[in-house]
C-alpha cells in the first residue's frame, strides 16, 4: 500500500493534486488506515499514472474524465475513445497554426527593428496601441 506521499512520487504528482483529483472525482477516495492516513493500491497508481500522462499530451480535465469513464468498461467499443482523442488533435493543431501565425508576426516586427534609440524602436512601437483610423 502507498500513502499520498508515495503515490506523488511515484507518478510525479504533487500531494495538493492527488487530493484536488480526489475532490473533482477523477481519483476515488481512498480507504483510511487506522490512523487515519490515505491508503492507496495498485488500482490507485495505475489511474493517476493514466491522469497524469493524459494531462502531459494536454487533455483537459472533461476530457480525462470521459476517457476515463470510456476505458472503466474494458470490453466497450474504443470509438468514443477514438473521438476524444481526434477532437483534441485539433485542437492541437488550431493551437499549433496559431502559434505559427504569432511566430511569423514576432519575427515581422523583430525584423523591422534597426537598432538606434528606444524612442526610435519598431518594436515598442509595435507593441504601443494602435493609431486611430
Amino acid at each position: 500500500m502507498l500513502s499520498i506521499g508515495d503515490l506523488g512520487k511515484a507518478t510525479n504528482t504533487k500531494v495538493e493534486t492527488v487530493r484536488y483529483y480526489e475532490r473533482i472525482g477523477l481519483l476515488p477516495k481512498p480507504p483510511r488506515t487506522g490512523g487515519n492516513y490515505r491508503d492507496y493500491g495498485q488500482a490507485e497508481l495505475g489511474r493517476l499514472s493514466f491522469i497524469r500522462r493524459a494531462r502531459d499530451l494536454g487533455f483537459s480535465l472533461d476530457q480525462v474524465r470521459a476517457l476515463l469513464k470510456l476505458s472503466d468498461d474494458r470490453s466497450g467499443d474504443c470509438a468514443g475513445i477514438d473521438r476524444i482523442a481526434k477532437a483534441h488533435l485539433v485542437e492541437v493543431d488550431r493551437k499549433l497554426a496559431d502559434l505559427a501565425a504569432l511566430r511569423r508576426e514576432l519575427n515581422a516586427v523583430i525584423d523591422s527593428c534597426e537598432g538606434g534609440s528606444v524612442a526610435d524602436c519598431r518594436i515598442i512601437e509595435a507593441l504601443g496601441p494602435a493609431e486611430p483610423s
